[in-house]
């Protein structure tokens, strides 16, 4: 009877050990720091991530993000990253996930992702009194573009186009694009239309977005490949936003209307 006990015992504490190491283990593979969720943004991205007047990151975004780490019960963690260095910070376990207006199309396999919480489009903004009124118009013209971006993909993906201009230019952040296109600097920008649209709201007069698109895309929130266990809780959390009207409510605070697609 006591060794029966004994082994008892000892299976026992053999399943608990195993359960304990593996949770220890589950929890170090979905958030690089226990506890936190590190999401890694372009601060130069308004309005999804930037500093506001306050001096303090803001965006629809980082609002939606903060609300998914509550229901996760994480601490947020917001780390403003380089653009172009977003894969380096995903790789090398600076961050949890890429956050930040992030374009699945044509990286569908690149990152492990959540299911697409908004859609967009390329668009072209030039000044409202240059005289463009068509992608056909920036024949012999400057468009800049910001670095390693989607709208930069989608204009090497069309040459015909691309071949007739002047130049195309890189620019590190989109804000530095709009203000080299106000100052004359350049002729148009190629850029996400929902940044776009923020910005027309921001300086009403100064700028237009032409009616030919580039291209539609879908933004999603983007984890290292293979990191299936947070990302599925990060998904949980932004469906369960969805049918509680959260993710409505923080979309209107943003852009005056409810413009994700989740549920939808």
């Amino acid at each position: 009877m006591i060794s029966i006990g004994w082994k008892r015992a000892a299976w026992i504490l053999t399943v608990c050990l195993i359960l304990f190491l593996g949770g220890c283990t589950s929890k170090k593979a979905e958030t690089v720091v226990p506890g936190k969720f590190t999401v890694g943004f372009d601060q130069e991205f308004p309005p999804m991530g930037f500093i506001g007047e306050d001096g303090e990151f803001t965006g629809f975004d980082l609002d939606l993000a903060a609300e998914a780490a509550r229901r996760l019960d994480l601490e947020l963690q917001l780390q403003p990253i380089k653009w172009d260095s977003k894969d380096m910070e995903l790789s090398a376990g600076n961050i949890d996930c890429i956050w930040n207006g992030f374009t699945i199309n044509g990286l569908e396999d690149k990152y492990t992702w959540t299911e697409p919480y908004m859609a967009n489009r390329q668009v072209f903004v030039v000044n409202s009194d240059s005289g463009i009124d068509s992608p056909a118009d920036l024949k012999g013209k400057t468009v800049a573009v910001q670095v390693d971006s989607s709208a930069e993909t989608a204009l090497k993906d069309n040459p015909d186009l691309t071949d007739s201009f002047q130049d195309v230019i890189t620019a590190s952040d989109y804000n530095s694009a709009l203000m080299d296109l106000k100052a004359g600097g350049v002729d148009a920008v190629a850029m996400d239309e929902v940044v776009a649209d923020y910005r027309m709201e921001q300086e009403k007069n100064q700028f237009a977005v032409l009616k030919e698109k580039l291209t539609k895309e879908e933004y999603g929130v983007g984890f290292r490949l293979g990191n299936a266990a947070l990302r599925d809780k990060v998904q949980n959390a932004l469906e369960d936003m969805a049918k509680d009207g959260s993710l409505k409510t923080i979309s209107e605070k943003w852009f005056g209307k409810d413009i994700t697609v989740i549920g939808k």
